[in-house]
């Protein structure tokens, strides 16, 4: 996900881009809101993370700018400003979230990881399994809110494990009709399969021998 944040503390900006970038996201960090109004003008973000002091102006400038011309580009906001008429000035004003400073960043990381899903429609044919999650229709995977970075084949036999959990899928079956018949009389589905498990850890893919592979609801050891 491509975020623009505007945020003119150096400090507080230098520790919200760490952060994002400790998930995968891709940030352009700006200080002062003729910047950021300039590279909104030569790009669309996926996110907007805003404070609404700033040494130029003010943070309402730049969302009623935005929905004038009507960008839907989500906007999470950050701000000091913690009284209510405030807050609800940001929302009513075009602010998908508001989060008052100070912010544990694990929590702003949560919001921007809800927006995420809101925005890309995550919420409809999501398939969830232990911090495991994929979305066919993006084609797009992460583990607790980290991005996974997969191959299409190593996709498609995720998605396919967790449309069916507790239940085994063959060799024949993940070979025919998930690799489309390119893994058969060769190592190329284990191949996928090792690289799939050095991806998301060990405790999801459970080997059946002579069999296949199943995904279980629960970790191994715990009770059923």
């Amino acid at each position: 996900m491509n975020i623009l944040l505007l945020e003119d503390d150096l400090d507080l900006g230098e520790a919200v881009r760490l952060a994002f970038e400790s998930e995968g996201y891709r940030v352009v960090w700006v200080r002062r809101l003729d910047d950021a109004m300039a590279s909104l003008q030569y790009s669309e973000p996926e996110l907007l993370v805003l404070d609404l002091g700033l040494p130029d102006g003010d943070g309402h400038q730049l969302l009623a700018w935005l929905r004038r011309e009507q960008r839907k580009v989500p906007a999470l906001i950050l701000s000091a400003r913690d009284g209510l008429e405030e807050r609800l000035r940001g929302l009513d004003g075009g602010a998908d979230d508001y989060l008052v400073k100070p912010f544990a960043l694990r929590e702003l990381l949560s919001r921007v990881r809800a927006l995420a899903r809101r925005s890309y429609g995550l919420e409809e044919g999501l398939l969830s399994l232990r911090g495991l999650q994929v979305h066919e229709a993006s084609m797009r995977a992460s583990l607790d809110g980290r991005a996974l970075e997969l191959s299409p084949s190593e996709f498609r036999l995720l998605a396919a494990l967790l449309k069916r959990v507790d239940r085994v899928l063959t060799r024949r079956f993940l070979e025919e009709q998930v690799l489309s018949g390119s893994a058969a009389e060769s190592n190329v589905l284990d191949v996928h399969i090792s690289s799939l498990r050095r991806k998301i850890g060990e405790g999801y893919i459970r080997t059946i021998r002579g069999l296949g592979y199943v995904i279980d609801r629960l970790p191994a050891g715990a009770g059923r």
